[in-house]
């Protein structure tokens, strides 16, 4: 991990390797010089703390030798309060995230609009902290769910230079209109978007990019259906796009076919992502819940 951190980035991190087994709060307050009880309860309250490099707040977490503790010099000085993200994971390389529909991933160039990217970029500002978030993949606007980012531009590179090795699984939760014929499929296409930045479906290599959905009916209504989708593939509006080829677009999404509208959004939510840790070679799983709202449609 050491060939990854500059001396910049050293200096926002003290290094304590764990040789014997205990729990945080003793080792915390054994191995580093001056630090008390109360001391070392505040640098767990202020998220200071990395176990492995995931941040950690709880005193009894159980050290073995081999783990590596680290202590920020910058603490959390507040916890992100936005209507638009929420954090779900944070180490020393990465930020997973939930976001909700409405809202851009990233800053579209010449325009100055509040975006996923921009909140996390003010709630590091807050903290005084130097560095910059890195976009490793996006969303819709109109789709909420998980996303990830980078704090370092070359743990951004390692993700998009090896996306298919590192992420194992992407999957998507929709409503659909009407109800599903088959329980389970696959659907490949060829891509491509008009000047209108409408993307359209092709059965056949027409210089398109390829793209690949694997879909599982959860559950029919009388109108409805709740589908998940699992990605091979990761192109701009690839589930919305496939989904109005098997002619059950997803509510809400009038632009690629949808008769209605039932919650006044698009009802797709990006509910689980796994994938290695680039750095720490950890495998990490995240899975937020399925909407109510969208449950509530099919009642």
């Amino acid at each position: 991990m050491s060939q990854y951190f500059d001396n910049k980035a050293r200096n926002r991190y003290r290094d304590y390797p764990v040789k014997t087994e205990c729990e945080l709060l003793p080792f915390l307050m054994t191995n580093i010089e001056g630090v008390t009880r109360t001391r070392a309860k505040e640098l767990l309250s202020r998220k200071m703390v990395y176990v492995n490099s995931q941040i950690t707040t709880q005193f009894n977490t159980p050290l073995k030798p081999g783990m590596l503790v680290q202590i920020s010099d910058h603490g959390h000085k507040r916890d992100l309060q936005s209507q638009w993200v929420r954090i779900v994971y944070e180490d020393a390389f990465l930020f997973v995230v939930d976001k909700s529909n409405g809202i851009l991933t990233n800053t579209q160039p010449g325009k100055r609009t509040q975006t996923v990217k921009s909140i996390l970029d003010e709630y590091v500002k807050r903290q005084n902290r130097t560095f910059s978030v890195h976009t490793v993949h996006r969303l819709d606007r109109e789709t909420s769910g998980l996303l990830l980012f980078a704090k370092r531009r070359d743990v951004q590179k390692l993700f998009t230079d090896n996306w298919k090795d590192l992420v194992a699984d992407r999957r998507y939760i929709a409503v659909c209109e009407g109800v599903m014929e088959k329980d389970s499929g696959t659907i490949t296409s060829w891509l491509t978007d008009n000047k209108m930045f409408i993307t359209h479906s092709s059965p056949v290599d027409d210089g398109g990019k390829e793209a690949t959905t694997h879909y599982r009916t959860l559950k029919r209504g009388m109108e409805y259906s709740l589908v998940e989708m699992k990605l091979d593939t990761g192109r701009k509006n690839q589930i919305r796009v496939h989904m109005q080829d098997l002619h059950h677009s997803i509510a809400g999404d009038y632009k690629y076919g949808a008769d209605t509208d039932p919650i006044g959004r698009i009802c797709l939510h990006a509910y689980k992502l796994a994938f290695q840790h680039p750095i720490t070679g950890e495998f990490l799983k995240f899975e937020t819940p399925i909407p109510a709202s969208f449950k509530n449609i099919l009642k």
